[in-house]
């Protein structure tokens, strides 16, 4: 039976409009690039393909020779980048950020009225799931939403109502071709992990559970817009130029108390929720609320910012440059560690077993894994002793600098057991290139 696939039931698109059309090359993409040259054909489209090399994965660049060749086949103008280097924020979040760049500045030069994405029902769940799990504003919970309104564009997600299942079949019903990422498999990446064992649990309780994760979406988004409206006329109230009144602060319902502090953190790191979890709401209503509490405090952020309590007021400052820390998760390609002038990476292959390289089995830790400062006491357990040692003693014996030691970069589980001193010590859960291992991490 044919499987049809309308990604313009709510008639977003219009005769003659622009269209900047985000393909990786995969088959999601393909499926969306297929079903909007179709579309064309009806209502004189003119598309872009825009494509976004990663330069993390071997197979990078042919994906972007086959992209280019096919959209020469079918006349189709064909915009590419590179992403040369990457800076020293959450890979996955960096890299969204210059895509969608990317994509704006592609919308100006074509004038084009909408970014359009592939998008579908089960990215729509993981991330609502794997933002109830981490903890995440009221927004964030609703995940993303079909169309985005931004100034003087539309990003819109056509397949927002469309399974992975659904996508597939219509690329093997068409012979639409299209490249597998490898990364996919890939287990030291949250998203894959919901994506394994979770969707498949909750498709097997309901087979149409995609459509109640949409519901909720739906939901959620709609009672943001309102309550954001509330938090917004009381934010104007209470917090200029980064600084928040505290007595003010203290006069709002609970639950404003917390969509102020998350609108706050929002505006501080722009769209970058995963940034942000419950852990920060919590310090900062602590710091703000608890009764006897000191006239003074601070709280460290991430991104090197400081909340300062000072009396009536709190603000929101960048660390001074003697006083950095900073704990994210490596959960992508490559993790830079600010401080050496050195990052962390996963590799497919690696010849050496030096210090600088740690091999893991995913079985005996605890994912994901994170990269953090060293925090009072901590111990680590040797690879190929049965006891610990302080990293104290350990930096004393390396002959690490003092002014190096507070910054260096260390890998833990998420049972906050150290795994891996990068360039230093490998633990007990280190693996030897003869024995079973499924990770591969590069200091360099």
């Amino acid at each position: 039976m044919e499987h049809c696939i309308n990604i313009n039931e709510d008639h977003i698109f219009e005769k003659g409009d622009t269209i900047i059309v985000g393909c990786s090359g995969g088959s999601d993409s393909m499926a969306l690039f297929s079903l909007l040259l179709e579309l064309r054909k009806d209502l004189d489209l003119k598309l872009v393909c825009a494509h976004v090399n990663h330069n993390v994965r071997k197979e990078s660049e042919e994906e972007l020779v086959f992209l280019d060749n096919y959209c020469q086949k079918r006349k189709v103008v064909f915009e590419s980048m590179i992403i040369q280097q990457y800076g020293e924020d959450n890979f996955h979040n960096e890299a969204r950020s210059i895509r969608y760049r990317f994509f704006k500045d592609l919308a100006d030069k074509y004038h084009a009225k909408y970014i359009v994405t592939a998008h579908h029902a089960d990215d729509l769940m993981e991330t609502i799931l794997m933002r109830v799990v981490r903890g995440s504003t009221l927004k964030g919970y609703g995940g993303f939403s079909k169309i985005l309104n931004q100034d003087g564009y539309c990003i819109v997600r056509p397949l927002i109502s469309y399974t992975k299942d659904d996508l597939l079949t219509y690329v093997k019903q068409h012979d639409i071709p299209y490249r597998e990422d490898s990364s996919n498999h890939k287990m030291y990446y949250t998203r894959n992990r919901y994506r394994k064992y979770v969707l498949p649990f909750l498709k097997k309780e309901n087979a149409l559970v995609h459509k109640k994760f949409l519901k909720f979406s739906n939901i959620v988004h709609e009672a943001n817009d309102y309550i954001e409206q509330q938090v917004i006329v009381e934010l104007n109230k209470i917090y200029n130029d980064k600084i928040l009144d505290i007595e003010g602060y203290k006069k709002l319902n609970s639950f404003i108390k917390k969509e102020v502090l998350y609108k706050i953190l929002e505006d501080i790191y722009e769209d970058d929720l995963l940034l942000i979890s419950d852990q920060h709401i919590n310090l900062l209503q602590t710091l703000l609320e608890k009764e006897n509490s000191r006239p003074n405090g601070h709280i460290h952020l991430p991104n090197n910012i400081i909340a300062v309590k000072n009396y009536k007021q709190l603000s929101f400052e960048p660390e001074p440059n003697n006083i950095v820390s900073y704990e994210i998760e490596l959960s992508q390609n490559i993790c830079l560690s600010k401080h050496h002038g050195k990052k962390i990476s996963f590799v497919e292959v690696e010849e050496s077993d030096g210090n600088d390289v740690c091999r893991l089995d995913s079985k005996t830790v605890e994912l994901p894994l994170i990269v953090r400062t060293r925090h009072d006491g901590d111990t680590m357990d040797l690879l190929g002793t049965n006891g610990k040692k302080k990293l104290k003693n350990i930096f004393i014996d390396k002959k690490i600098p003092v002014g190096e030691r507070d910054t260096w970069p260390i890998v833990i589980d998420s049972k906050d057991r150290i795994v891996w001193l990068p360039g230093l010590q490998k633990s007990k859960f280190s693996k030897t290139k003869r024995e079973s291992y499924d990770i591969i991490l590069k200091y360099h």
